[in-house]
């Protein structure tokens, strides 16, 4: 009994002397909202600075790339293309530190005003393509990063709230 009684105490005491900070949260929301004005703005090199030079990117359309270079390249892509001149909203659906270095984060975002979308591009009736995003972000160094960005699209027939 005493052996549990100190177990506790040890985890109670680690669980307390790390409780996460709300610069780290307000970091990690900083971070979405440079991707949104980044995306606005079409500036590929804008959108990835928050990318781990490492990290891993899969596309709405299953495409799996690591990198930032790569990541950046791709976002430049289609930015020239077909998402030029979109805008982009996320809406946070959840934010969990899992570890004080380390945050999963998943939005609910709408790209607006596609041009053409492309043959199986699930746009909605009101012709945004709505998509659940999920980044895990590392502190490293003092500094978050992106290490993971998986992103999938909302089917039409799917009920998702309207972005704020």
């Amino acid at each position: 009994m005493n052996f549990v009684f100190i177990l506790s105490l040890v985890l109670f005491a680690t669980v307390a002397a790390f409780p996460q900070s709300s610069s780290d949260e307000a970091a990690v929301r900083n971070m979405i909202q440079d991707e949104i004005a980044a995306w606005n703005a079409g500036d590929a090199a804008t959108f990835a600075r928050h990318f781990a030079t490492d990290g891993t990117f899969t596309n709405i359309r299953g495409q799996f790339f690591t990198g930032r270079k790569d990541f950046t390249e791709r976002h430049d892509f289609i930015f020239k293309g077909i998402y030029r001149g979109t805008t982009m909203k996320q809406d946070i659906i959840s934010l969990k530190f899992v570890r004080p270095d380390v945050a999963v984060v998943e939005t609910l975002t709408a790209v607006i005003a596609i041009q053409k979308p492309l043959p199986g591009m699930s746009v909605d009736a009101s012709g945004r393509l709505r998509s659940r995003l999920l980044q895990v972000m590392v502190k490293d160094g003092g500094e978050w990063k992106i290490a993971a960005f998986h992103n999938t699209d909302v089917r039409p027939d799917v009920p998702v709230p309207d972005p704020q």
